[in-house]
């Protein structure tokens, strides 16, 4: 299956690469996260994706816009829980991504994190594949957290110590 994996660090993308890989899948990475802020943040954890796209030889597609702007007042006009707008804006973007790509499905790195709202993150790929008309391929990759956190600092990546929403910074 070719899968088009929504990264939102390199850090995170390590393990879940490397998963997909020996489930002999074909994994391209995609980059789209408005929600990450202030803006050196955001670039910082795009050259750690790009760095480890390099290293590993998995292609990377970017989105070209940052959005934060739109991102913001999409949170502040809604008032709905923060964290599921930002999960449904970078997996609908990926989704789209898919159209026209090759790809079979997407899926997103978000789900190897512990700290992340596992259950929302499934919902809302589940819910976009079916409104969309794409493929969500979910896997559990949180066992793996760890040993990817690891080898992130072994190559030297930007480690990050908040999801990217200014809210959780402290």
């Amino acid at each position: 299956m070719k899968i088009l994996l929504h990264a939102c660090c390199g850090p995170c993308a390590i393990e879940c690469v490397r998963l997909l890989a020996d489930e002999k899948h074909d994994v391209a990475l995609f980059w789209y996260n408005p929600n990450i802020a202030p803006k050196d943040e955001h670039d910082k954890r795009y050259e750690s994706l790009h760095k480890f796209a390099e290293l590993s030889g998995t292609q990377l597609i970017t989105h070209s816009d940052y959005g934060v702007e739109d991102f913001v007042g999409n949170v502040i006009s809604t008032h709905a829980d923060d964290c599921g707008i930002c999960y449904t804006t970078r997996l609908y973007a990926a989704a789209n991504a898919t159209f026209g790509s090759g790809f079979d499905a997407f899926s997103t790195t978000l789900l190897i994190s512990p700290y992340q709202k596992h259950d929302v993150i499934r919902s809302v790929g589940v819910n976009i594949a079916q409104m969309i008309g794409t493929n969500f391929y979910y896997c559990d990759f949180r066992p793996s957290f760890r040993v990817g956190q690891q080898k992130a600092r072994e190559m030297g990546l930007h480690m990050q110590k908040y999801c990217g929403c200014l809210k959780h910074k402290d």
